[in-house]
């Protein structure tokens, strides 16, 4: 144990980021099932992420969040509202309609391109830097998705609109987060973020005439938004502490390993291996995950070194 070199920050940030991926592909796979359990899919999105805001808010405050809040200053707290709606709720809402109307391939395809729109934002609007390994990491990331979940067929309508304005939506969050946490803490911006959204997405089943069914869901339906919203609130709170030690690209690709677990643990369930184009995509990005990863370990060892040399 005495010579095991200490972790630095993006380590720290690279392995949180990975059981964010590890999380995100169980609460994707159960996803699938808890949905069918309530009638109306934003119904069952407002209770999943109110379970989420209460935790997040409980943890937040273990954490000294109030005390936190109280001396944040009107710029800091007008970004956590913009997370809450270009993250936390309107989103939500966006994908789950265009779901219903888009087709599954278009829908597949267009949700798991956000690692390059954070990928293009990252650069000018973040300052970072991405390395030959990681751009062709990227790359091969890129063909892996193709792989899986192959565009063929796809369709454009107002269904795939509405998923592209949610995942740019959702990437934009991430651009906004890592500024954000800059001088905030995990903790009070992912309370922030499901907090403030759930009381928008209860506003929106106002609005549409839906908030007495949040009232009538079933005891089946219950439990499965229970254990749901709990998997959200593991996700938000690893996926910010990543988000906040390690660059947002890296991050980012890492999370598309979570279409791996899902796919294993589908597999599992229906006994039946996928065929061969699939498995080759989820090794292309697992192999391309694992390079974009220790691309930019080794820049930042770089960076550190040559920081070092200089002072």
């Amino acid at each position: 144990m005495a010579g095991l070199r200490p972790r630095s920050r993006t380590e720290r940030g690279v392995i949180l980021a990975f059981a964010t991926a590890a999380i995100s592909g169980l609460s994707i796979y159960l996803n699938s099932y808890g949905v069918k359990q309530v009638p109306d899919a934003a119904v069952y999105t407002t209770a999943k992420n109110g379970v989420a805001a209460v935790l997040l808010i409980a943890l937040a405050l273990s954490f000294g969040a109030a005390r936190e809040s109280k001396v944040l200053d009107g710029r800091r707290r007008l970004g956590l509202l913009a997370i809450a709606i270009v993250g936390g709720s309107i989103p939500f809402v966006l994908f789950f309609t265009g779901l219903a109307q888009a087709t599954a391939p278009s829908a597949a395809f267009i949700q798991k391109t956000l690692f390059i729109w954070v990928a293009v934002m990252a650069m000018p609007l973040l300052g970072e830097r991405i390395g030959r390994i990681q751009i062709g990491a990227l790359v091969v990331l890129l063909g892996g998705l193709v792989l899986v979940a192959p565009p063929t067929g796809m369709g454009w309508g107002t269904g795939e609109t509405l998923i592209a304005i949610a995942t740019l939506m959702w990437s934009v969050e991430i651009i906004l987060a890592k500024r954000l946490l800059v001088g905030m803490s995990a903790p009070l911006l992912g309370a922030a973020r499901m907090g403030l959204g759930a009381v928008i997405l209860v506003g929106y089943l106002a609005f549409t005439g839906k908030l007495a069914a949040l009232f009538q869901i079933n005891s089946q339906g219950l439990l499965w938004i229970v254990v749901t919203g709990i998997l959200l609130a593991a996700y938000v709170s690893t996926w910010f502490a990543a988000l906040k030690a390690a660059p947002a690209t890296m991050v980012t690709s890492i999370l598309v390993v979570g279409a791996v677990v899902t796919g294993v643990l589908s597999t599992i369930s229906n006994g039946a291996l996928p065929d061969g184009r699939v498995v080759a995509g989820y090794l292309l990005m697992v192999v391309a995950v694992v390079l974009v990863a220790a691309g930019g370990l080794r820049m930042r060892r770089n960076d550190a070194a040559r920081a070092l040399a200089d002072g």
